[in-house]
């Protein structure tokens, strides 16, 4: 198993690179969007350098904000084509995986409408997937996407697309954490994982223990199914020792499993 963090996009990604490779971390979860991380923003060779410095992987990520079932074809397109633009990022990186956050964002329309809109953005990005080598997996998101019965709308149709699960939104929304069936329906697909804390009301990215999320039953469900690949922390805290506290939680947990 591989630990990791994400980068905040205010920030330089190279400055990001040097503190987890100061922690010893396996990979940065590498979110590219605005302001400063904006993939039309960044320097790939001074990335690739700092990447190679600390021998770091890379996942990719986007913004959680793009319009991909937008009813306005000019704006689904655009967020297509960032991703397009992402992902050839990525492949140069040296990426295996870039997720995509599903948009439910949008007014009088069913929800036929939106998984539709998804699935024909999703299938555009297809071709520039394959050509990178880079391919797509979707975040479960509270309120939408976060049982085994709404994944399946994306999931099922297209059988290359992984799902990237999120522990923590897995506690939103919900009547009960839904972590353990999304594991056990879609086992082969899930190909990265977010972890963090939260008390069930807000997705507060709060250090492990600190919330009211079981992560040890969760995660021996995970290992149990034969995941053993990456595993982001999403510990959003000024003070890195609470980063470095989880880190320290979830090997000793892990292991332990």
């Amino acid at each position: 198993m591989l630990i990791g963090a994400m980068n905040h996009p205010k920030q330089d990604v190279v400055s990001e690179i040097r503190w987890m490779g100061a922690l010893g971390l396996d990979f940065i979860d590498l979110s590219l969007e605005p302001p400063t991380a904006a993939s039309w923003r960044v320097d790939l060779l001074a990335i690739k350098k700092a990447l190679a410095d600390f021998n770091l992987k890379v996942v990719g990520h986007t913004a959680y904000y793009l319009p991909f079932s937008s009813p306005f074809e000019d704006l689904r397109k655009a967020a297509v084509s960032e991703c397009k633009r992402c992902l050839e990022k990525f492949g140069e990186l040296g990426a295996k995986w870039m997720n995509i956050h599903p948009d439910r964002h949008v007014p009088m329309h069913d929800r036929a409408f939106w998984i539709e809109r998804n699935l024909v953005s999703l299938y555009e990005m297809h071709e520039t997937s394959k050509a990178t080598g880079v391919s797509l997996m979707v975040e479960n998101l509270p309120g939408s996407f976060n049982t085994v019965k709404e994944l399946a709308e994306l999931l099922d149709p297209i059988p290359d697309l992984g799902l990237h699960l999120d522990i923590g939104h897995a506690n939103l929304q919900v009547e009960y954490n839904t972590t353990d069936e999304l594991v056990a329906r879609f086992t082969p697909r899930i190909a990265h994982v977010h972890l963090h804390d939260n008390n069930g009301t807000a997705d507060q990215h709060l250090p492990l223990g600190a919330g009211r999320i079981d992560y040890v039953r969760h995660l021996k469900a995970l290992k149990q199914s034969g995941y053993d690949s990456t595993i982001t922390l999403e510990v959003f805290s000024p003070d890195r020792r609470y980063f470095e506290l989880s880190r320290d939680i979830l090997r000793k947990t892990w292991d332990g499993l």
